[in-house]
């Protein structure tokens, strides 16, 4: 059943409106969507290497705007909803002096965010709520996100098909070492957020 998903990824990554389709992914994935871009990515670029950056300026544009969105939902739905919550659990000092600390440091949390596999979503509203600067935020996410998907663009159009040839062999170890880590970025969000 995997090799089949796997080979209709592919073809679906070859098909004309597979761009589209990751400029939507991209986007969503940066404010709401819980799965990361690079699973189409990887089949995009392995279905035609010749649009390798293509697809990491794609991606990369569409997740810094998407993380636009999503600086904007914890922005503006921080005073309606997030202010509310904190008042009742009396954490209100706390967030005050985390607001402090964010501010001093928001810029390397929206790097790190943005090149790991950690949940950028979280890092974007987070952003938000705390009104880091609108133009560290976009020029951090930026930065971040450009190179990880230019890297992975890259990596994927240098290696091309030995690298096809590895995921192929070893899908199933490849699917559950991506889900660990898909899991593991939301459980870290208990810890570091």
């Amino acid at each position: 059943m995997l090799r089949a998903l796997y080979d209709r990824t592919l073809r679906i990554a070859g098909h004309r409106h597979a761009m589209s389709g990751l400029a939507a992914v991209s986007f969503v994935e940066s404010s709401v969507f819980p799965i990361p871009p690079d699973i189409l990515i990887i089949p995009m670029v392995l279905a035609d290497r010749t649009r390798a950056w293509r697809v990491a300026f794609v991606c990369t544009l569409a997740s810094v705007l998407g993380g636009l969105l999503g600086y904007a939902i914890g922005y503006y739905l921080y005073d309606t909803v997030g202010q509310a919550v904190l008042e009742f659990y009396g954490y209100t000092d706390k967030f005050a002096d985390f607001r402090t600390f964010y501010a001093e440091w928001g810029f390397w949390f929206v790097m790190a965010a943005g090149l790991t596999p950690f949940p950028y979503k979280v890092i974007t509203i987070t952003s938000g709520v705390l009104a880091l600067n609108p133009f560290t935020f976009l020029i951090a996410s930026a930065v971040s996100r450009g190179a990880r998907f230019y890297i992975v663009s890259a990596l994927l159009w240098y290696f091309g098909p030995p690298i096809r040839a590895l995921i192929e062999k070893h899908l199933s170890w490849l699917t559950v070492i991506f889900f660990v880590l898909l899991f593991g970025g939301f459980v870290a969000i208990k810890y570091v957020v």
